[in-house]
């Protein structure tokens, strides 16, 4: 699936981003379907590695959806291409983030819980950058639109993240504040945050 960005004015003329998604994996829940997660790789990694990890765990009625991210230049290595869920520019606190890759990402996760059944709940997570992804998905969920001002329409029940961060987190708080009823979406939404194992029983729980 591929996904544009929005146009950028330069000197009357208009440029667009382009993102082209991978391969997506599907492993199917072995019992009643209750749940479906949109889990996120890290950088350089893909959908199907993770989907034959997601295989093995004990939550049989989980649907995981393994999407694999664009192929793009990282700044970060100097341009090299890797795939990766946004451009990252350095590891710094100051580094501005890439609100456009985000936005593309997150509306990727949406669109792939889109047609799921109304009585399964809806989750997004991942490791890495897949987890920072996850979490910007949150923030999209709380304050029911992209950056770029566009809705976010996905109904998220959970958000886990293994190992990341959480995008555009200096401005979070006052842009929850500018939006009625933010705060309580962001309150209301269940967040598993873990560095580590032992992190199966407690999705469970969250879900289930």
């Amino acid at each position: 699936m591929s996904f544009a960005g929005p146009s950028i004015g330069s000197g009357g003329r208009t440029a667009r981003r382009a993102f082209e998604f991978g391969r997506t994996q599907v492993v199917k829940p072995k019992g009643n379907h209750q749940a479906t997660i949109v889990w996120l790789h890290g950088l350089g990694d893909n959908g199907t590695s993770w989907s034959q990890l997601l295989e093995t765990f004990p939550l049989p009625n989980v649907k995981w959806i393994c999407p694999t991210a664009p192929t793009q230049p990282i700044t970060m290595f100097g341009g090299f291409p890797s795939t990766a869920w946004f451009d990252v520019r350095d590891l710094t606190e100051d580094a501005p983030d890439d609100l456009e890759g985000l936005d593309a990402s997150a509306a990727h996760v949406a669109s792939l819980l889109l047609n799921e059944p109304a009585d399964v709940k809806l989750g997004v997570g991942g490791f890495s950058m897949g987890a920072a992804t996850a979490l910007y998905s949150a923030t999209c969920y709380a304050l029911g639109k992209y950056s770029n001002g566009n809705p976010y329409t996905a109904n998220l029940s959970a958000v886990v993240g293994l190992s990341g961060w959480l995008p555009c987190a200096k401005l979070l708080s006052e842009k929850i504040q500018s939006v009625d009823n933010a705060a309580n979406r962001a309150a209301s939404l269940p967040i598993l945050l873990c560095h580590g194992k032992g992190y199966n029983s407690l999705l469970s729980y969250m879900l289930l």
